[in-house]
């Protein structure tokens, strides 16, 4: 698969108009996705602090973007009805003329649940609705009219090896993950398992992993390429979204050879 550099502009800790310009700016130095994340709060810094919600900032960044692939990483799969999601979902890929990508999971952040009245369960009961309802998902878009632009790809985050990772297997187009090299490198090689099992070509699965995640912690994309890893994300948020790491990581890509990078520290 093609090298791919992201960012993820976390809508937390700022204004509308300048997470706006960074969108803007992110597409004309040539990112390839931009995603933001699925919370009703901030998850550093004050925790009452400004932030905005996914979905509709997803629509937005869709209508004045003209490129970049938009996702999120990723949505929870609790806050919203599978039927509603899909069409909230193929809405977006309209506006963005066939361009959304469904970044999904099954959801951790109990402050959100807490405040906004949804019910927690436990991590088990997630998954299993996670599980439960992406076929459901994946069914709506066949009977929205109109349809889809395209086949929305579905990118799903999260680790865990007895289900997380099947479910992947089953459904994903994009896998993001997190760790250290030797962690993802593991990780990639029990979803080549779980492909095995449920009949799936690994190769159809792009890897993805944050190089550069808004508290601080930075990846070398060079030694995770080495691993099959292809999408590269690098996180900013509020209230300035400085995009010097995205910068850094898209001239290592632009580079034929891929040389060490700025961004591996």
């Amino acid at each position: 698969m093609p090298v791919t550099i992201s960012v993820q502009v976390i809508p937390q800790h700022g204004d509308y108009e300048p997470m706006k310009r960074a969108w803007l700016e992110a597409e004309a130095l040539g990112v390839d996705r931009i995603y933001n994340w699925d919370h009703f709060f901030p998850l550093g810094g004050d925790t009452s602090g400004k932030h905005f919600e996914s979905l509709t900032v997803q629509a937005a960044m869709a209508a004045l973007t003209e490129r970049a692939e938009i996702g999120s990483l990723v949505l929870c799969n609790s806050y919203r009805n599978p039927n509603l999601l899909a069409d909230m979902a193929r809405t977006i890929d309209h506006i963005s003329g066939g361009r959304f990508v469904l970044g999904i999971g099954s959801g951790w952040f109990q402050h959100d649940y807490d405040e906004f009245g949804y019910e927690f369960g436990t991590k088990g009961s997630r998954l299993r609705n996670l599980a439960r309802d992406l076929p459901i998902i994946k069914a709506r878009w066949e009977k929205l009219n109109p349809p889809p632009l395209r086949r929305i790809p579905i990118l799903i985050g999260g680790g865990g090896e007895k289900v997380t990772l099947r479910i992947v297997a089953e459904h994903a187009d994009i896998w993001h993950g997190f760790g250290d090299p030797s962690t993802l490198k593991h990780k990639s090689d029990v979803l080549d398992r779980w492909c095995a099992e449920v009949g799936r070509n690994p190769s159809e699965i792009q890897r993805s992993t944050t190089i550069a995640r808004w508290s601080g912690e930075r990846q070398d994309p060079g030694t995770l390429l080495d691993l099959g890893f292809t999408d590269f994300v690098v996180s900013v948020y509020g209230p300035d979204w400085d995009l010097t790491r995205l910068r850094e990581a898209l001239a290592w890509r632009d580079c034929a050879s891929y040389p060490d990078p700025a961004v591996g520290g």
